[in-house]
């Protein structure tokens, strides 16, 4: 059983992980270094647990004492009882769901081990370059996760999936998805060639086919790859990949929001799709 702490000093050491939430830039470097994450909220923290990530403490109001009691019950680590005044002052902004856990990192997998594991098969992954919303990557990996898309590929520069934001509005999604981070980008687009993968560019080019083309195609191993909001996939990307393909758009419209682009490819390509 976890043990029950009333902290009333906003400094306390003991609340380090909750500091400064609001900063991006500071967690953004931060949490990757000291190998942790925050989950917000009662299914996020449930998720992460479910997902076999290991809790560092939590950080609660009183009214959420009883709603978390099994999960209380059931840890070793610290829980520190909090009013929501103080929780906003370390945090740096209302906590409205009046709960957060901080959870331990795991080291990532590596890309040979994610394409090829040794249970399962491998069909579908996504490839996100440089998309540095933490919004729409939590969406995006929303989206993977409920139109089953196998695993997640990211680049170097891509936004973290464990920045509370994405977690928050992925609802826990990028705790069930198997993702990665690329070294060497859009080298490693290789990678994926040797693994029998087929890579496909969403674009607006001159040579995209159409995703209902993409669909007749039916190839066994396909990797969908979608670039940053705005600028969208790099030159080298697009020079890089096997084929470009284009979402049909009506009234004038000529793309769509990332997240929404990798929802209606990730559809369009489903296992049984027609």
């Amino acid at each position: 059983m976890a043990e029950l702490l009333t902290v009333d000093d906003p400094d306390d050491p003991r609340l380090a992980d909750y500091t400064g939430l609001t900063d991006v830039e500071l967690r953004r470097r931060r949490e990757p270094a000291e190998g942790l994450f925050i989950a917000e909220g009662e299914k996020v923290i449930r998720r992460a647990r479910n997902a076999g990530y290991e809790m560092r403490s939590m950080m609660l109001s009183a009214k959420w004492f009883d709603v978390m009691r099994d999960v209380i019950d059931e840890e070793s680590a610290p829980v520190y009882a909090v009013t929501p005044e103080l929780a906003e002052r370390v945090t740096g902004y209302h906590v409205h769901r009046g709960a957060l856990a901080a959870m331990a990192r795991r080291p990532l997998p590596p890309v040979a081990g994610l394409l090829a594991p040794a249970t399962g098969e491998v069909r579908r992954v996504a490839v996100f370059e440089d998309i540095v919303d933490h919004a729409n990557l939590g969406a995006a990996f929303r989206n993977a996760a409920a139109l089953g898309v196998d695993a997640v590929l990211l680049t170097p520069r891509c936004a973290d999936p464990l920045y509370r934001r994405a977690v928050k509005v992925s609802m826990g999604s990028v705790f069930h998805v198997p993702w990665t981070r690329l070294e060497s980008w859009p080298q490693d687009i290789g990678l994926l060639r040797e693994a029998g993968f087929t890579t496909a560019a969403l674009c607006l080019s001159d040579r995209s086919i159409t995703l209902d083309e993409l669909v007749a195609r039916r190839y066994g191993r396909l990797a969908l790859v979608f670039g940053t909001e705005g600028d969208g996939l790099t030159d080298r990307a697009l020079a890089a990949a096997d084929t470009h393909v284009r979402i049909p758009m009506d009234a004038g419209v000529d793309s769509l929001n990332v997240a929404a682009a990798s929802a209606v490819a990730f559809y369009a390509t489903r296992a049984g799709a027609p």
